[in-house]
């Protein structure tokens, strides 16, 4: 067990929330939320939310678990498991408010980036808050339910995926595709590579690490929220 980086505290549904917040160097710039894994707000997280910072975004980790990460697999299904599901929704729901209201923010919609839980969460998200997601980017993750309703999803959708990740095999990941599409009209972007689940993760598993693909990948995610949110 250890403990999240935090630098922000927020109003939420009966509690106060906290998360990691980047500025850019410019003081101002479209904002983007940034969704944990399962592990918690980690190292890895608040990296990746440093490093939209250095592309121009303001972002935002908000932390889902209460200040505390895991690097044990067992502990992390666990917190997963004990993190009630409409919670978590009105807690994101929190976080957009604060960050469209944060005064370096520009723009009336923001972007959402998710990994592995944090992927499915980001496209639910992008469902219920509707105009307010412009653009959201699921890496290895999505709803835990294959029959998700994706009505009300009005974001542009750009999806990482592994080949080799055997937790979500392509024709899960196709049909939540073609899903999307039918309830927006628009066609989701999805890219799979030749990596590994959690293949942008440097920190918890190198294994499954792969820093080309995941430069890839990273390099198509600033373009795209670039290209949807200015």
């Amino acid at each position: 067990m250890g403990t999240a980086r935090q630098n922000l505290s927020f109003a939420g549904p009966g509690r106060i929330l906290h998360g990691y917040l980047a500025v850019p160097p410019a003081g101002v710039g479209p904002g983007v939320l940034v969704i944990q894994e399962w592990w918690g707000l980690t190292r890895h997280i608040a990296d990746l939310t440093d490093r939209l910072a250095e592309e121009g975004f303001v972002a935002l980790a908000p932390d889902l678990y209460g200040g505390t990460v895991t690097h044990d697999r067992a502990e992390a299904a666990r917190m997963k498991r004990e993190l009630p599901a409409e919670l978590a929704a009105q807690e994101l729901s929190a976080a957009v408010v604060r960050l469209l209201h944060h005064p370096a923010v520009v723009g009336d919609a923001i972007g959402v980036v998710g990994l592995c839980m944090g992927g499915g969460l980001a496209l639910q998200l992008a469902a219920r808050e509707g105009d307010r997601v412009a653009a959201v980017v699921p890496f290895y993750g999505l709803p835990g339910d294959p029959d998700y309703d994706y009505r009300g999803l009005t974001a542009h959708v750009l999806g990482h995926f592994g080949e080799q990740d055997a937790s979500l095999p392509a024709a899960v990941v196709d049909e939540a595709a073609i899903r999307i599409g039918e309830a927006t009209g628009r066609r989701p972007e999805i890219h799979f590579y030749p990596a590994g689940h959690a293949f942008m993760n440097d920190e918890k598993t190198p294994s499954s690490y792969d820093p080309l693909q995941a430069g890839i990948a990273w390099r198509r995610t600033l373009s795209f929220l670039r290209g949807h949110l200015g």
